[in-house]
């Protein structure tokens, strides 16, 4: 296979991609293939880019990294600290490679290695991976598909509901290498599932995570899904997650950015039938100089239609954050209800957050809204925990933490609210 590129930098990153295994399936090497023709056409994103205009991902073109060619042994008391008590099945990836000795399944469902799963649920997965997650215009999803091999594959059949959630668990234990996470949902008619998306490291060394999710809700299904982004200060963690509503069904998220030198977060919700529902949480707690941005764009395509959201950023030091959420709302999708809310909390004069919530509407009965706030702690606030015989510092840290605590409250996980408070506090007290 042909893997030149105009850019060298990409061409450094195709290297390791002769090396997968062949599929016995031809339309999965014939998608592969077509990623590869497409990272050949496409260029690494700059500030000169409309959508990248706040994020500088410039410190990655400087890094040459490799995928991991196996996972490295992982004892599994290593990850004691990331295991969720409550999960009825989980699938743990070693530096994107799956690691069976570290995964399970008692759910009752598909809940299986992608590599594995291709062949016996050829069809479904056919219809949908790779359709939701577009890579056509962006040259990370096409990355993340051309070394399509390892990855989740989660099934839920017609009207079974799975009370216990799924985590998938991805560990990163290898410096300057790259791994490229791949997971599909899908939630057939009348179903109903919570899925856990938990990105970790166990090593302080810079490497690249380069995530792609698609989750296919069919008619009446729902979906929760919950997203925790706890990466090493060196990481660079790039994402995109796409997700396509059937007819009434309702999918809710919670994406929490603890982690990374640099992370990108790209969530795009197509409600593709009448009366779907969404609603979408997001919280980023970053300090020193990290940057995390996140991009996400709700798609009203038919009426009837349910979308809320609310994001917030908590910006400590000299960090950047930055928020880009698109409302659309399309012709005909009539009597659509939406609100979007980004709430933005800076601690020091250095800190800095970018907003910018943006509402397209082309239909006139509809009921949307939006708002942006940024702002530092609220000094009549902090006088009034003061007065009550709080010290300034803990009158600052507790108003801190219950500003991030709003959104890490909305997880249904007991295990990860409760280990992400701590995160949050230990943090905010720092």
């Amino acid at each position: 296979m042909n893997i030149a590129t105009g850019d060298g930098y990409l061409e450094s990153l195709l290297q390791g991609q002769p090396a997968l295994p062949a599929s016995p399936i031809a339309w999965l090497n014939g998608l592969r293939a077509d990623a590869v023709d497409r990272v050949g056409a496409l260029t690494v994103p700059t500030t000169r880019d409309e959508e990248w205009r706040f994020t500088d991902i410039s410190p990655l073109t400087g890094m040459r990294f490799q995928p991991a060619r196996s996972a490295s042994p992982l004892d599994a008391a290593r990850i004691d600290g990331f295991v969720l008590a409550e999960a009825g099945a989980r699938l743990t990836f070693v530096d994107g490679v799956y690691a069976p000795q570290l995964s399970y399944n008692k759910a009752g469902i598909v809940v299986e290695n992608l590599a594995a799963g291709v062949g016996k649920h050829a069809a479904e997965i056919e219809r949908h991976l790779g359709s939701h997650a577009g890579f056509q215009d962006n040259v990370f999803a096409a990355l993340n598909t051309a070394f399509l091999h390892d990855g989740a594959l989660i099934v839920v059949p017609r009207g079974v509901t799975v009370a216990a959630p799924v985590h998938l668990l991805f560990v990163s234990t290898q410096s300057e290498a790259a791994s490229y996470p791949r997971c599909l949902v899908v939630a057939e008619p009348g179903s109903a599932v919570t899925v856990v998306e938990d990105f970790v490291a166990l090593q302080d060394a810079a490497y690249l995570t380069n995530a792609v999710s698609e989750i296919a809700l069919l008619d009446n299904s729902s979906v929760r899904h919950v997203r925790v982004q706890r990466e090493n200060g060196a990481a660079i963690h790039i994402a995109n997650c796409a997700v396509s509503l059937a007819h009434a069904s309702r999918y809710q998220s919670v994406s929490v950015a603890l982690g990374a030198r640099i992370s990108r977060y790209n969530l795009n919700v197509l409600q593709a039938a009448e009366g779907a529902e969404c609603a979408i949480d997001g919280l980023a707690l970053i300090a020193d100089r990290q940057l995390a941005d996140s991009h996400t764009c709700i798609d009203h395509a038919q009426p009837h239609g349910v979308s809320r959201q609310l994001h917030k950023c908590i910006v400590d030091g000299a960090a950047h954050a930055v928020f880009n959420g698109k409302i659309m709302v399309r012709p005909g999708a009539q009597r659509t209800d939406s609100s979007q809310s980004s709430r933005n909390l800076l601690l020091t004069g250095k800190a800095r957050v970018d907003t910018k919530p943006q509402l397209e509407i082309f239909a006139d009965d509809v009921k949307c809204a939006h708002g942006a706030t940024v702002g530092q702690l609220d000094a009549e606030e902090v006088f009034y925990l003061r007065s009550r015989g709080l010290s300034e510092a803990a009158a600052r840290n507790l108003l801190t933490y219950a500003f991030g605590a709003e959104i890490i409250d909305r997880i249904p996980v007991a295990t990860l609210k409760r280990r992400l408070e701590q995160i949050v506090l230990a943090q905010t007290n720092r």
